[in-house]
């Protein structure tokens, strides 16, 4: 599971690769289909099989409110999913009537919302008119309903983003994953198990790749495998993708292969047409690229050291096979970025590979996905999305750079608007002083909606640390530019780094208010700080004044690394702070209450002086 509103782009783009060059590739998207079976009218009854087995007094309110209200749920769950996946928007009207589709323990929050006796709780965020979004919204409170139904009754790992995610995260055993591959399937696996053996005997492949990009897909990569060689031992199967390209470069444990053949690291385009190859006898074992195998019951690397396909000629992303009129867009109320990721099915494409930066202390910046830095000619990347736009009928962009070369996209700019077409973009960037005003106006008019940028400490101690190569006063300038063009403008915000102290969290989140206040972010996330082995800080802890802990020899998964910092901050409890505050910040509240509040317990008066960001603003 990664998102239901889009599909993930590995296979778009290794499908796209392989026709290229002449083999014949199909893909299929088994998250979104094992969604739509369960949330299907004869998936729901198959739940209520499930949650009827449930001991009365072990029934959670939301089992229990599935079981009591059935009947209804079974008669709506079609028409809602078909609303939210964009097919009949005229039951949004029926949807904002409160009394059509049956409300569970998701929807009890709303009522916080109420001003008075008598409100409406959605009139702040949707006002008078918004029936799509606010109908949108509603649908998602009932999917989230069904979903922890599924959860709390047939499968505790059950998550739309995130499926079994604690039985690969940084994993240094393959047992419990083993065990969870071993013992009966569940609901949710049997549902996985028949969509794979549809498929395999539709296509009847020679090769099954698999990506894995997060700790919550591995688990179901495993079954994925495992229904393959149940319905043809015979058909060779490959694991790959961003979990594997982090956490599994050292793998030695010999029970990966009794469900993959092969596993690849990094990119996958030259190891999989090694693997076409070695599979049509025109290539010798070998002479494979960057691919672990079993030989004599010993995991083996073999990596015939050949370069990888340059950027360029990677070819087209391509989306046939995949349904996507079936995607389903959600509403959460949560961020406006968060939005842009639920909601409308995007053409994913990338304007460069790597990272033009690549210096970030927190970032892996030894690996290939970062340190391999390839741009695509602006020529190049608009006949890629001409390209997708012919093929999907849609405008919509996702860039997934890791952060976007200013230069690239300004080149991109112009050629668009040479060729005189019309899209909608986001993507990442750096909060850079390349960011001009004018630069960003240009940026708007090619279809610019919204940008994402690590402002992470907000400190400029801090951000030296990290090697991010900007000030706060810079990436304020660059924010407010994105801003004041119409640029929806996020920032990932991050706490918990190495030495951080109290003062500089207080602080961090003074700053952030100001940016707020000032108009120069309209969404934001804090996330906490995780050391990863491949970035600066797990190579060299002592430079950022903390040491590691020890990590376990790991024949499976190696990744995060706890380290022990000498600050001694409790940075969960301040996290609780971060998160309410900036939850308030996006929505316009509290931006006049002194920052302590937010807090738990005492914390020091901030140190940033009151209107720090709008002098940085006017260069002063």
């Amino acid at each position: 599971m990664t998102q239901l509103n889009t599909p993930y782009p590995a296979t778009a783009c290794l499908t796209g690769f392989l026709r290229s060059r002449g083999v014949e590739a199909a893909q299929e998207d088994f998250a979104l289909g094992t969604a739509l079976k369960l949330f299907s009218r004869g998936g729901l009854g198959r739940i209520r099989e499930g949650a009827g087995k449930v001991p009365p007094k072990k029934r959670t309110e939301s089992v229990r409110g599935f079981l009591e209200q059935f009947d209804r749920y079974a008669e709506t769950v079609d028409a809602a999913v078909a609303f939210l996946q964009g097919r009949d928007p005229t039951l949004a009207h029926r949807i904002c009537t409160r009394r059509f589709l049956p409300e569970g323990p998701r929807f009890r929050n709303l009522e916080a919302f109420v001003a008075e006796e008598g409100g409406d709780p959605l009139a702040w965020a949707f006002g008078a008119l918004g029936a799509q979004d606010r109908a949108k919204h509603l649908a998602t409170l009932y999917l989230n309903d069904l979903a922890d139904v599924v959860r709390d009754a047939v499968d505790p790992r059950f998550g739309f983003a995130r499926y079994a995610e604690s039985l690969a995260r940084s994993q240094p055993t393959f047992d419990p994953l083993a065990a969870a591959l071993a013992a009966k399937p569940t609901l949710v696996d049997e549902t996985l198990r028949g969509l794979v053996r549809e498929s395999v005997q539709r296509h009847r492949p020679d090769l099954v790749l698999v990506s894995a990009p997060f700790p919550g897909c591995v688990y179901g990569a495993f079954r994925i495998a495992q229904a393959v060689k149940e319905a043809d031992p015979r058909m060779a199967t490959a694991l790959g993708g961003g979990f594997v390209n982090t956490e599994m470069r050292g793998l030695s444990e010999p029970r990966v292969f009794d469900f993959f053949d092969y596993v690849t690291l990094d990119d996958g385009e030259r190891p999989v047409l090694s693997l076409v190859e070695h599979l049509r006898g025109e290539r010798p074992r070998g002479k494979l690229v960057r691919t672990f195998l079993r030989r004599q019951g010993q995991v083996e690397y073999l990596d015939s050291g050949e370069s990888d396909i340059p950027f360029a000629e990677t070819g087209t992303p391509t989306w046939d096979g995949l349904p996507l009129d079936r995607y389903i867009s959600v509403l959460d109320l949560l961020n406006p970025m968060h939005r842009l990721w639920s909601d409308g099915c995007w053409n994913k494409l990338a304007a460069a590979h790597g990272c033009y930066w690549r210096k970030c202390s927190f970032c892996d910046t030894k690996l290939d996905y970062i340190a391999r830095y390839e741009a695509l000619p602006a020529k190049g990347l608009v006949d890629r999305i001409e390209a997708a736009i012919a093929e999907t009928g849609r405008t919509g962009f996702h860039f997934t750079d890791e952060a976007a070369p200013p230069a690239a996209l300004k080149a991109l700019a112009a050629e668009l608007k040479r060729r005189k077409l019309s899209i909608s973009w986001w993507g990442n960037i750096r909060f850079e002083k390349a960011y001009t005003p004018e630069l960003c106006r240009e940026l708007a008019e090619s279809g610019c909606i919204a940008v994402s940028g690590g402002l992470e400490a907000a400190s400029d101690r801090l951000l030296k640390q990290m090697n991010k190569g900007v000030t706060v006063a810079q990436a304020a300038r660059a924010a407010k530019a994105f801003a004041d063009a119409g640029i929806l403008v996020h920032a990932y915000l991050m706490y918990g780094f190495p030495t951080q102290t109290v003062q500089e969290t207080v602080d961090a989140l003074e700053t952030v208010r100001q940016l707020f206040e000032a108009g120069c972010l309209q969404s934001g996330f804090f996330h906490r700080f995780a050391c990863t082995v491949h970035s600066p800080v797990g190579r060299d802890p002592g430079r950022f004044g903390v040491e590691l802990e020890p990590l376990p020899a790991s024949p499976f998964a190696r990744n995060d690394v706890g380290f022990i910092d000498p600050a001694g901050v409790d940075h969960a409890a301040l996290g609780r702070g971060l998160a309410k505050a900036l939850y308030n910040y996006m929505h316009g509240v509290g931006l006049e209450a002194d920052v302590r509040s937010w807090f738990e317990g005492r914390v020091p008066r901030t140190a940033v002086k009151r209107g720090f960001i709008a002098r940085a603003l006017s260069g002063n």
